[in-house]
C-alpha cells in the first residue's frame, strides 16, 4: 500500500459555488419587495407615453431621408422601437411575476429625464460645455453617488471627448463657448 493509498479523497466545497450562493443572497436581500402584473402594466404605459411623445417630437425636426436624414429620424425610429416594445409589455406584461415594486429609487430615473430635459433647454441658451457637465455631476454624484473626485474627473473628461467627437471630429454646430 503506497502513501497516496492511504490517503481517502475527501470532498472539498467548492468555492466558486460558495461564492455564488453569497452573491444570490446578498441579491435577494438587496432586492425591493416584488411587485404584481399591475406593476408591469405601470411600467408598459409610463414607456409608451414616452415612446409616443419622442415620435410626435422628432417627427416635428423632419424625418429627411435614409439618403438625406433629417434631425428627427434616428430619434424616431428609436421612438418607433420603445412604442413597439412598450406594446409588447402591455399586452405580455400581465402574466410575468418579475416586477418590482415603486420605490424611492424609482424616483431616479425620472430625475435623470427631467434634467435631460433641461439640459436639452439650455443647450441652446448657454451652449454645450456647461448644461454637459452640470448633467454629468448630476448623474455621477447625485443619482449615481459617485465621489466627488471621480464625479469630477469623469465629467470633465466625458465633456472633453463629447465636445472634440462632435465639434472636431464630426462637424457637428452645435451652441458652444469655445
Amino acid at each position: 500500500m503506497t502513501m497516496s493509498d492511504e490517503r481517502a479523497p475527501q470532498w472539498e466545497p467548492d468555492i466558486l459555488d460558495e461564492v455564488q450562493a453569497e452573491v444570490a443572497q446578498a441579491l435577494d436581500e438587496d432586492r425591493p419587495p416584488a411587485g404584481g402584473p399591475a406593476y408591469q402594466v405601470v411600467g408598459a404605459l409610463v414607456a409608451l407615453a414616452v415612446g409616443v411623445a419622442g415620435v410626435v417630437l422628432s417627427y416635428g425636426y423632419g424625418l429627411g431621408s435614409l439618403r438625406h436624414p433629417g434631425a428627427g429620424l434616428w430619434p424616431f425610429i428609436i421612438s418607433v422601437v420603445i412604442v413597439a416594445l412598450s406594446l409588447a409589455l402591455l399586452v405580455g406584461g400581465r402574466r410575468l411575476t418579475d416586477s418590482e415594486r415603486f420605490t424611492a429609487s424609482s424616483v431616479l430615473p425620472v430625475v435623470g429625464l427631467l434634467t435631460f430635459i433641461a439640459f436639452g433647454f439650455l443647450l441652446p441658451v448657454i451652449g454645450f460645455e456647461i448644461p454637459a457637465f452640470l448633467l454629468c455631476v448630476v448623474w455621477l454624484r447625485f443619482l449615481g453617488g459617485e465621489s466627488w473626485r471621480s464625479t469630477i474627473v469623469v465629467s470633465v473628461v466625458t465633456v472633453a471627448f463629447f465636445y472634440a467627437l462632435f465639434l472636431h471630429a464630426l462637424n457637428i454646430q452645435l451652441p458652444h463657448l469655445f
